[in-house]
């Protein structure tokens, strides 16, 4: 059945609406950023950019590096815009937008995201990588999809919700596993890997008292406090979950890589956190190229 205007919705030139480019502008492998000055980071490093587009938050680079062809996008920050922005790329790749019918052949792609986090054990230095091995979604996005509970971890989510006496109030925590084949590429010995929790945003969800407080105020402390299997807590951030959780509905691959600029457990941030995004940039990028 092919989809309405109303709902694959195009601009002028046939390009998807919030990414604003065509099929033909993405690359199998796409590295996504929050930060659109973070593209430009990356694509610096490229051998060749082939192309650019821009609309509000989202910019998009796509090239070659060592004779590999990669996108870089920005998505912002949260879990809504990476709904916005997966949805489209995956409809890029798998949707023939003329006719807004799926195509007969499925297109896979590879998502790395890199990101900057906070550490939630005391152990993880700051400006070191980490790299999620699982999401932890607090945010709540893939209840809205059907089928989600197929990528799901019920018996750790359950055992979550148990340590942290988690509140019927909000949506239910899920955990979705990354890909074991990025994660062979990427990981080495100077990277720790765990499961990077999610939260639908910086101050209050990440446990940070302002004005207004937190609830429950010691959320950092139980998502440090966790243990399941040999699965502990990492680092504290704002996509992943979302990420991975829509890459495999989608059938798609993704792995999150993130500098650690804050130590959330230490209370410590880093001296120079663009120095450390610059060199997870680098490590990556060699990584998934050569």
């Amino acid at each position: 059945m092919s989809k309405a205007s109303s709902e694959l919705v195009l601009n002028a030139d046939g390009s998807i609406y919030h990414c604003n480019i065509r099929p033909e502008h993405l690359a199998d492998l796409v590295i996504t950023v929050g930060d659109p000055n973070r593209v430009e980071r990356v694509s610096r490093h490229f051998d060749s950019i082939e192309h650019k587009a821009s609309k509000r938050e989202i910019v998009t680079h796509t090239g070659t590096l060592n004779g590999k062809r990669l996108t870089v996008i920005s998505t912002g920050m949260g879990t809504d815009n990476i709904d916005i922005v997966f949805s489209e790329l995956d409809a890029l790749a798998n949707i023939d937008l003329a006719t807004g019918e799926t195509k007969k052949d499925f297109k896979p792609l590879s998502f790395v995201r890199f990101g900057t986090s906070g550490a939630l054990q005391a152990d993880i230095p700051i400006d070191s990588f980490v790299i999620g091995s699982h999401g932890l979604g607090l945010d709540g996005l893939l209840h809205y999809y059907v089928g989600s509970e197929s990528v799901m971890d019920a018996e750790a989510e359950n055992a979550f919700i148990q340590h942290t006496n988690w509140s019927a109030n909000k949506s239910r925590p899920y955990l979705v596993k990354g890909s074991d084949r990025l994660m062979d590429l990427l990981k080495s010995e100077q990277t720790t890997e765990g499961v990077t929790a999610t939260a639908c945003g910086f101050y209050g969800p990440q446990g940070r008292f302002l004005r207004l407080e937190p609830n429950p105020i010691n959320i950092n402390e139980q998502l440090t406090s966790f243990r399941h299997r040999d699965l502990r807590i990492t680092n504290f951030e704002m996509e992943t979950s979302a990420i991975y959780g829509l890459a495999a509905m989608m059938g798609h691959e993704a792995l999150s890589i993130n500098a650690i600029v804050a130590n959330r457990i230490l209370g410590e941030f880093s001296k120079d956190a663009y120095q450390a995004v610059d060199q997870m940039i680098e490590y990556a990028l060699d990584k998934l190229t050569k």
